[in-house]
């Protein structure tokens, strides 16, 4: 059904496109024709608008990945500095949470620690809609702040660093093979609620993937089949994880050998003093619209990060 509403919205976006295009530009020939600056006005906010649904369809058509379609988790770590590094993890959190709601996805908070006195410690998010992972998996890395702390009470200006990790969440379309024969299945007494029945038998279950070293267990339900079954789906996402990471590693590694990255993995700078300016360091896209950024305004970075991400596969491959 998710392949299917995909389809049917692209389907959608063609048609809109076609017949949009065709019916304005034969209505901007006849204002000419007929020297009518109204219509011809007319003709062409309608021409903008359908140039601008093409432009994201065009977007929406590099989203082709294996799990692009997917719901993701997003992990917001801050850096060091206390309570002002927290206090900017806190406001990447709601810049992103802002950005899904717009976009009409659903964000549920898994995890959440609040940091000394303002802030988060760390927070891990899903979002859920269309094309999540797709549009999301462009914003992991480094993010860095510049501003007046507002927690300084001599009002100097302090460099602030958070840390985002988008991941993928696992559905029955993305196969992963595991040899069983790799893995090793032990079984045990649950601890905790439960009742006389889930305590008194083995119903837990811990697989260990011996090459990776990988180990999951569940012992949430009384029905040791269950938890078997529920433990090797954790497996299979936990090694497609992993795949995602080493083949992020390796292109972001041959990207390192290319130039030199004064700044690590950082991927924007959000400079609110003594001038306003947001920049992906990546792209070179940039704007001064810093407060617009920081409320969730963010398809600009996220189209530029995502096409150049989509060519430089194709240079690679």
């Amino acid at each position: 059904m998710q392949e299917r509403a995909k389809l049917e919205s692209a389907f959608d976006a063609i048609n809109f496109i076609t017949t949009n295009l065709s019916e304005n530009v034969e209505l901007a020939e006849l204002a000419e024709m007929d020297d009518d600056t109204d219509l011809l006005d007319a003709a062409a906010a309608a021409l903008r608008k359908v140039q601008a649904k093409a432009a994201t369809a065009e977007l929406e058509a590099l989203l082709s990945g294996e799990a692009d379609g997917n719901d993701c988790f997003v992990e917001i770590h801050p850096g060091a500095g206390g309570t002002e590094a927290q206090d900017w993890a806190a406001m990447i959190m709601r810049m992103y949470s802002r950005w899904a709601n717009s976009r009409g996805m659903k964000v549920d908070v898994l995890e959440s620690s609040d940091g000394d006195e303002a802030g988060i410690k760390s927070v891990t998010l899903r979002f859920k809609g269309p094309n999540a992972f797709g549009w999301m998996k462009t914003e992991s890395g480094v993010h860095r702040l510049v501003r007046i702390s507002p927690y300084d009470s001599s009002a100097r200006r302090h460099t602030s660093f958070a840390s985002v990790w988008v991941y993928p969440q696992i559905d029955d379309t993305i196969e992963i093979e595991i040899n069983e024969s790799d893995c090793r299945v032990d079984t045990y007494r649950a601890s905790g609620a439960g009742g006389q029945h889930i305590n008194k038998t083995d119903s837990a279950v811990r697989i260990t993937h011996e090459p990776t070293g990988i180990v999951v267990q569940c012992q949430n339900d009384r029905s040791q089949h269950k938890n078997r079954s529920q433990a090797w789906d954790m497996l299979r996402a936990r090694l497609y994880e992993k795949e995602l990471q080493e083949r992020e590693e390796a292109a972001q590694a041959e990207a390192d050998s290319k130039s030199d990255i004064g700044w690590g993995h950082q991927i924007r700078s959000y400079v609110l003093q003594p001038y306003q300016m947001v920049k992906d360091l990546r792209t070179g896209v940039e704007t001064s619209d810093t407060s617009g950024v920081l409320d969730g305004k963010l398809d600009e970075f996220m189209a530029a990060a995502l096409s150049a991400r989509v060519g430089d596969q194709e240079d690679r491959a």
